[in-house]
């Protein structure tokens, strides 16, 4: 597994050679270690121990791994999904340099967002599967709302505060006909940054927490809400109730 994830980080430019040569001769078989050895995982705002300060979920966010710079949440939490990672396992990355959005959009993802993936392995239907987008901008905008911004959802993927994008959710899946192996839920919100922080033709039709709140927020705290949120919209999702918070 761990070539594997070598080859990936090659690939996307966010090793030299030269590291994936001190990558390959780590010993520790976990992937979260390696990439730390390298430096990665050395964050500067967000940590695992701040945001469970304020975590209350049982089965989501169990593992939680923190980055300070990788190419893609998203693309890292599909290879840990096919290697059996648990459901509920959580990536974030200070900075995303080969983030993503919908239909393969260019996703600008610098530091002072909040950026994650979550690995999730529902028992239900197939067909229920672009549902999870939904139940996730539903988490996202009761999490901004608590922060006394009136947050809300655009189908597919967007969460929007007076008409500006705030947050998108890129989902991914790996299923058959009749069965989920995995689903990967990216989110993206743009919490304390400037519209300055973006290229030009992204900052217009966009907004950040910055912008709309007086203060910066608690990166670690706003993480915490999102996550407590999420397990309950999650959870009705996998109960098929969710068109009872929509």
């Amino acid at each position: 597994m761990k070539k594997e994830m070598i080859k990936l980080l090659l690939s996307h430019n966010v090793i030299s050679e030269e590291e994936a040569e001190r990558l390959d001769l780590i010993n520790d078989e976990s992937i979260e270690e390696s990439i730390k050895e390298l430096g990665f995982g050395k964050t500067e705002h967000i940590t695992k121990e701040k945001i469970c300060e304020n975590l209350e979920t049982e089965e989501i966010a169990k593992e939680i791994l923190c980055f300070r710079k990788v190419f893609s949440t998203n693309s890292i939490a599909k290879f840990l999904a096919n290697h059996s990672a648990e459901e509920g396992t959580v990536l974030i990355s200070e900075i995303q340099t080969n983030a993503r959005g919908r239909l393969g959009k260019k996703w600008e993802a610098p530091e002072g967002g909040v950026w994650m993936s979550l690995i999730l392995r529902p028992q239900v239907p197939p067909a229920r599967i672009g549902l999870i987008t939904l139940a996730t901008g539903v988490a996202i905008a009761k999490s901004i709302r608590s922060l006394g911004v009136d947050a809300k959802i655009k189908w597919p993927n967007d969460v929007l505060i007076h008409g500006k994008k705030i947050s998108g959710v890129l989902t991914e899946v790996n299923a058959t006909f009749n069965e989920i192996d995995w689903i990967v839920v990216g989110i993206g919100i743009d919490s304390n940054l400037k519209l300055d922080d973006f290229s030009e033709d992204i900052r217009i039709g966009t907004t950040t927490l910055t912008e709309e709140l007086p203060t910066k927020v608690d990166e670690n705290e706003l993480i915490a809400i999102f996550l407590n949120e999420f397990e309950k919209v999650y959870q009705l999702y996998k109960d098929g109730e969710i068109e009872t918070i929509l």
